[in-house]
């Protein structure tokens, strides 16, 4: 599966065996292995080994990445040379600002770059990080960027609009994959799909998520919908060149590749 093609993307702390175990029934299209913020500090060691034998052992069909801890920590550079042996197809790299803090990951790991913009220095750099060297992918880290922007825990994400449209222009401009932030609030399950297809009418390929039950309604909400991708087979059938009227509307070449994307994602997903 290509990155771009990927619905769910799940945290998990590496520290927790059990989730870790669990993660191997879930249809989630990426397991993501975190040894920062979830794990504590005494753990960081054990965390590590457990993530580069679990990304060893897969996960199925489902991807997999490895969050580090952010530069300056006594972690971040064992992990990088841990990560370059192991298995993992990404690294996850939290709190990016520059290009240079992702050039000297890839450097290290050879591994694609996940780039997570958490403050507001990172979101004015969104574009120089998207094009860098090493960058596969953009993840929104909503919760410390609210933070860092001063919005209330209690507050929608109105005050977020500007940022969230900024990181998906730089990454579409530079053809890098970009993921929705996490929803904390487990109980909500009419809130977390309706922040999921937020996200989806704004653009984000997926979201990453902080609970096994939320998967299933991102799978749903940013998956293909069965009628439009056979509307986009017959569209694809009956395109002939240039524009023409098909099924009342006006069509050209542009459709016909946003028909084909469609279908490709399908394909990828089994939708």
């Amino acid at each position: 599966m290509l990155l771009r093609h990927a619905r769910s993307l799940l945290y998990l702390p590496a520290s927790n065996m059990r989730a870790i175990a669990k993660a191997r029934t879930l249809p989630c299209d990426m397991v993501m292995l975190d040894l920062e913020d979830a794990v504590p500090n005494d753990r960081k060691e054990e965390a590590l080994a457990n993530a580069i034998e679990a990304v060893g052992e897969g996960f199925g069909r489902s991807l997999t990445a490895i969050r580090i801890n952010v530069e300056g920590t006594p972690w971040h550079g064992p992990e990088m040379v841990a990560i370059k042996r192991s298995a993992a197809d990404y690294v996850v790299l939290p709190k990016v600002e520059c290009v240079r803090q992702v050039k000297d990951v890839f450097s290290v790991c050879q591994k694609p770059v996940i780039a997570m913009i958490e403050t507001a220095v990172g979101v004015l750099a969104a574009s120089s990080i998207a094009s860098a060297e090493g960058t596969s992918g953009i993840f929104l880290g909503t919760n410390d960027l609210r933070q860092d922007l001063g919005i209330p825990p209690s507050a929608g994400r109105e005050g977020l609009s500007f940022a969230m449209q900024s990181v998906l222009l730089s990454a579409r401009a530079h053809k890098v994959a970009v993921f929705d932030g996490v929803f904390n609030r487990l109980d909500d399950e009419a809130g977390f799909e309706a922040e999921c297809a937020a996200g989806h009418a704004l653009g984000f390929d997926g979201k990453t998520l902080i609970h096994p039950s939320q998967v299933q309604v991102a799978n749903q909400v940013f998956g293909p919908d069965p009628q439009a991708v056979a509307d986009a087979r017959r569209l694809i059938e009956a395109a002939t060149g240039g524009a023409e009227r098909f099924e009342g509307r006006m069509i050209e070449s542009m459709h016909v590749e946003e028909a084909r994307t469609l279908i490709a994602r399908a394909e990828a997903v089994g939708a």
